[in-house]
């Protein structure tokens, strides 16, 4: 994949409420808006580009005119986490090996490449499609979360199927405390 790609994407965000240079993460993939315009009853959209090197990690390069997405705008100073910390940082991509109700929840189960397989801790937090969720449990390259009704409803989380790739960001504490390992084991 060489060069960058242009998207347009179609949300109910006011144009007027998305500056040019504004952050916005995409199914956890953090991108830059570039211009936004109204567009009558279809709503807004907004036009990003996303580098070669975006697509190759990303599950980006799978989407197709009409994928839904999850979009979160970025955090202001001051306001409220309700999750983790998530920068839009994409590590990889794991795939969905296993879904099982539980409850009115549904408990997912993920293959993760074994690279970032030891940065996932069980009841830890970890960043899949732009979802900050926590883990319910870890088994060498596979962990498991639930995702609530809600989320289910609100996301496309109730959409995705077995074998589906989703995009995954690491816990950034997790990831810093590897690096600091590292260098303390030298």
């Amino acid at each position: 994949m060489h060069g960058d790609l242009h998207l347009e994407i179609t949300c109910n965000y006011a144009a007027n409420s998305l500056a040019p240079g504004a952050s916005i993460s995409c199914s956890g993939i953090c991108l830059t808006v570039i211009e936004a315009a109204e567009r009558g009853t279809k709503g807004t959209s907004f036009s990003v580009q996303a580098s070669a090197e975006t697509r190759e990690r990303t599950t980006l390069r799978l989407w197709a005119k009409g994928t839904r997405i999850n979009l979160e705008r970025a955090m202001k100073l001051g306001d409220e986490i309700g999750g983790h910390i998530v920068g839009g940082h994409v590590d990889g991509i794991c795939t969905i090996t296993d879904i099982k109700p539980e409850g009115h929840s549904k408990r997912f189960r993920f293959q993760v490449p074994p690279k970032l397989a030891r940065f996932i801790a069980e009841k830890g937090s970890v960043c899949l499609d732009g979802t900050s969720l926590t883990v319910n449990a870890v088994e060498d390259n596979a962990f498991d979360v639930n995702v609530i009704p809600y989320t289910l409803k609100m996301t496309t989380w109730g959409e995705l199927r077995s074998g589906d790739a989703v995009n995954i960001e690491i816990d950034m504490l997790a990831r810093y405390v590897a690096r600091l390992q590292e260098f303390q084991s030298r």
